[in-house]
């Protein structure tokens, strides 16, 4: 019988800060936390699998949820790859640790890579500094419409924004820009990720829209994707999977437009016959409510997802296994800055035919040195053998 690992990414969803917190500047930060303070956060589904008896779990307030006994396998990982970016996050969940940080320019890109992307694609640039996506098309929105300049920014994190108004750059006219850009920012210079940030509206009044578009760099060694696809299984993305990947290792994909669509496409996924992985992405909490620091949509998002979770469970057949994970965090209730929080990230797990590890109680699995543990017990799983596991960093939790 086929067998099928169901990986679900709510993407930026931390569960505290880690050791080393303060030397990211995110001292006492803590996604979950933050997103308990609103009377809308609902996690029922999440707490049976185990989210709130996660070691070191905090929230802001007593929960109805809080007693609930969890029936899956549940543990804290650690990030071991310098970075708190996507990317990073992803890779290391893949297997992949990243022991340098990926190229970051908070004083903007120097002159030699501006200069060379305005040769290469017959723009100016506007900005070239660390901004916030919405307050940057707002502040220069209105020259770009008048100018045809391009709005480029970036952030903490390692990546080189594009942001164009659709009546003045086309978006395929700016997908094919952002693939100019990724040709160029190689070596020193490779960003995690050139993104494309249409937008649209009017003078005051401009609003991003869902056609975003990233262009990752290519993950520099294999991931747990390659060792699945070389060993003749499924490997399927939903979201930005192939993006933050570059399609490396990818059998098949599908984009989203936010996480209602692909919680969605999740369920349609699971009714398919497929032998292997189905690699989710769910972006809303970091694009949408995380950066813009919006609590009460975090946590709607969340219990939103918690009551969608039944309908993915219920779907799961005797050889499946379902695990729920994050790549970073982005703490709502953070605003020193709106990018990215180095923290713990879950780990829970279940399936019909899966019990918690032996010798473990309650399905404890404690604190995980490394996000890439998903990689190794997700390949284990899927009954690769021990010279294909060792492919991938990190060692077998399940």
């Amino acid at each position: 019988m086929a067998k099928r690992a169901i990986l679900i990414v709510m993407d930026s969803f931390g569960i505290g800060e880690e050791p080393d917190a303060a030397a990211f500047g995110d001292e006492g930060t803590n996604t979950l936390r933050s997103c308990t303070k609103s009377e809308y956060f609902k996690a029922e589904n999440l707490a049976k699998m185990g989210l709130l008896s996660i070691d070191g779990i905090e929230c802001a307030r007593e929960l109805p949820e809080a007693g609930t006994v969890a029936t899956g396998t549940y543990a804290r990982l650690r990030e071991k790859s310098m970075g708190k970016d996507t990317t990073i996050g992803h890779w290391e969940i893949a297997g992949l640790i990243s022991p340098e940080p990926l190229p970051t320019y908070p004083q903007g890109f120097p002159p030699e890579v501006i200069s060379a992307f305005e040769e290469k694609v017959g723009r100016k640039v506007l900005c070239n500094l660390p901004y916030s996506g919405t307050k940057v098309i707002n502040d220069y929105g209105d020259e770009h419409v008048r100018t045809g300049d391009l709005i480029v920014y970036t952030s903490a994190d390692s990546v080189f924004q594009i942001a164009a108004h659709e009546d003045v750059v086309p978006c395929e006219e700016l997908y094919d820009i952002c693939r100019t850009a990724r040709a160029l920012l190689t070596g020193k210079h490779g960003v995690g990720r050139v993104i494309a940030r249409p937008f649209v509206g009017e003078s005051g009044n401009y609003t991003r829209t869902p056609r975003r578009h990233d262009f990752s760099l290519e993950p520099p060694k294999d991931t747990m994707l390659d060792v699945l696809k070389d060993n003749k299984k499924d490997v399927i993305g939903i979201g930005k999977i192939h993006d933050i990947f570059a399609g490396k290792g990818l059998t098949e994909y599908t984009y989203t437009t936010g996480n209602e669509d692909g919680i969605e496409k999740t369920l349609e996924y699971m009714d398919r016959d497929f032998n292997g992985l189905l690699f989710v992405n769910l972006v809303d909490y970091d694009m949408l409510y995380g950066h813009r620091r919006d609590i009460d949509g975090y946590a709607k998002a969340v219990a939103f997802f918690d009551e969608k979770l039944a309908q993915i469970v219920a779907k799961l057949r005797e050889d499946d296994i379902l695990m729920i994970t994050a790549d970073h965090g982005c703490d709502p209730g953070y605003l020193k800055t709106t990018d990215h929080t180095r923290e713990y990230v879950p780990l829970i797990c279940c399936g019909p035919d899966f019990a918690p590890a032996k010798g473990t109680k309650g399905g404890n699995l404690g604190t995980r040195p490394t996000f890439a543990d998903i990689a190794a017990s997700v390949l284990t799983f899927l009954g690769l053998p021990a010279d294909q596991t060792a492919r991938v960093a990190g060692e077998n939790i399940l």
